[in-house]
């Protein structure tokens, strides 16, 4: 459980793009924040250094891809790598989150929206993380079992 105030940043993470969720104070609901476009290692970390002080983040949720029997790919391998990063750059929990499906399931929500495909581009990884975030946040509450969680 959160202290309130206490608040969790959610990256997930791309080759091209960062999308950001964050929580509220209480630990309950996740709300997306617009997305990094990467420019390199040392400009993202700082980058996001900046909003982890600008919302007090005491926590990072960061997207781990994993394959659909669990097993670790090479993009798992690039996630954990930026992990480690950012673990030593910003000194602050950085827990890894299964996050199989988050993209197609944030892709469905768009479309559901009826937003166009162009729209929906720039909005994928920001809605990805925001379902990231939020199923960690339900975790914690007990909402959902934690199949997919930091050690699946």
């Amino acid at each position: 459980m959160s202290i309130p105030g206490d608040r969790i940043l959610a990256l997930d993470l791309g080759m091209r793009r960062i999308g950001l969720a964050v929580s509220d104070e209480l630990g309950w609901t996740a709300h997306g924040l617009p997305t990094l476009e990467r420019i390199g290692l040392k400009k993202d970390v700082a980058r996001l250094r900046g909003i982890v002080a600008e919302y007090q983040i005491r926590k990072l949720i960061v997207g781990l891809p994993r394959n659909m029997d669990g097993s670790l790919g090479p993009q798992a391998d690039l996630a954990l790598e930026f992990i480690e990063q950012l673990k030593n750059k910003l000194k602050l929990d950085v827990i890894p989150w299964d996050e199989r499906l988050t993209t197609q399931a944030a892709e469905r929500v768009l479309i559901e929206a009826d937003m166009s495909r162009a729209k929906r581009r720039k909005k994928v990884d920001q809605v990805a993380a925001v379902l990231i975030l939020q199923g960690y946040l339900d975790s914690r509450q007990g909402l959902i079992p934690t199949v997919g969680g930091p050690e699946a």
